[in-house]
């Protein structure tokens, strides 16, 4: 089952968007609308790491399979880091996309430090419950109003300086390169003969594992999380 790896997301963009840096691994990619109704993970946790592990732990353990789940969030600076963890819901439980970024616009308007960045946390858990984790960052600052009809979330009103345009104004392809979750992603996709081997271990394990870094410990693994 090493080569079986649940992306636990029913968001189409998030999909696309990791089916593209995965789409040259030998590796079959699974979502949630692959399987039936599901009960949903408590994400209350206190940061992305956190509510990342919780996600990617629950489906795990559900389906009997590894899952790769991420938390990602917008991080402002003028608001002691709001929206943060409440990025997906802050504009209240069942917001929209543009709820989120309304509210956000109307907190900044009369901001003058406008710095902001992106942060994405992947984590990737097995049944019994470890977990590796992989982290990226993007930065840049609000706009004070959209630009741009591509990609979701807070995509319009982020201005990204590598580009000079918002990420909602290049397309998918050319925001991977640079943001938060590309960058995590691009380290996922560079340590995945890693992940292979380390999948192959804990899957083949049916109760939580002892520590082993046996394989990897000439090489710098240390991403490993337990319960």
């Amino acid at each position: 089952m090493d080569n079986i790896i649940v992306l636990a997301t029913s968001n189409q963009h998030k999909l696309a968007e990791f089916k593209q840096w995965l789409k040259d691994f030998p590796v079959e990619i699974k979502s949630l609308s692959d399987y039936g109704p599901m009960p949903e993970p408590v994400e209350d946790g206190a940061t992305f790491e956190e509510n990342a592990y919780k996600k990617a732990l629950h489906y795990a353990k559900v389906l009997g399979l590894p899952c790769l789940a991420d938390d990602s969030g917008l991080v402002v600076d003028a608001l002691e880091g709001r929206p943060g963890v409440y990025s997906a819901r802050y504009a209240g439980l069942g917001a929209t996309d543009w709820d989120n970024t309304e509210k956000l616009l109307q907190e900044m308007a009369d901001q003058n430090k406008r710095s902001a960045h992106f942060v994405c946390v992947l984590s990737l858990a097995t049944p019994a419950g470890p977990a590796l984790t992989w982290e990226g960052r993007c930065d840049g600052e609000i706009l004070t109003e959209r630009r741009g009809e591509s990609g979701f979330g807070y995509d319009p009103v982020f201005f990204c300086p590598e580009f000079g345009k918002t990420f909602a104004e290049v397309p998918m392809e050319q925001k991977s390169i640079v943001s938060h979750r590309g960058r995590a992603l691009a380290e996922f996709a560079g340590e995945f003969g890693k992940v292979q081997v380390w999948l192959r271990q804990r899957m083949a394990e049916l109760k939580p594992p002892k520590p082993d870094h046996s394989e990897f410990e000439h090489n710098d693994w240390s991403r490993e999380r337990m319960v």
